[in-house]
């Protein structure tokens, strides 16, 4: 399994981080691991493909909104709550209260 880059905090941009979470299926992924804590990719409720699934995640890496981790031969996927809340105070806590997640 190959490692997956993961954004700097420093490097982390509010317009990127607002637009990945402008989408209703990653606003769903958020609200999903704000709840859980942490969730292995195949195990999230959303109603896309897995192919798609990847592409809201991948994005939502990239924007620095989540972390993904290897376990094994699979992969757990966990919010950057304490990095976004470092960079953006409050920004991720009213998201996820908003949706109903917390």
């Amino acid at each position: 399994m190959r490692a997956l880059q993961h954004p700097a905090v420093e490097d982390l941009r509010l317009s990127t981080v607002l637009s990945a979470l402008a989408d209703p299926v990653r606003l769903r992924i958020v609200a999903e691991l704000a709840r859980s804590g942490g969730i292995v990719c195949g195990q999230f409720d959303v109603p896309v493909s897995m192919s798609t699934l990847s592409h809201h995640l991948r994005v939502l890496r990239e924007a620095g909104v989540l972390r993904v981790t290897p376990q094994g031969s699979y992969r757990t996927h966990e919010l950057r709550l304490e990095e976004m809340e470092r960079r953006f105070p409050g920004v991720l806590d009213s998201i996820t209260r908003a949706i109903g997640a917390v």
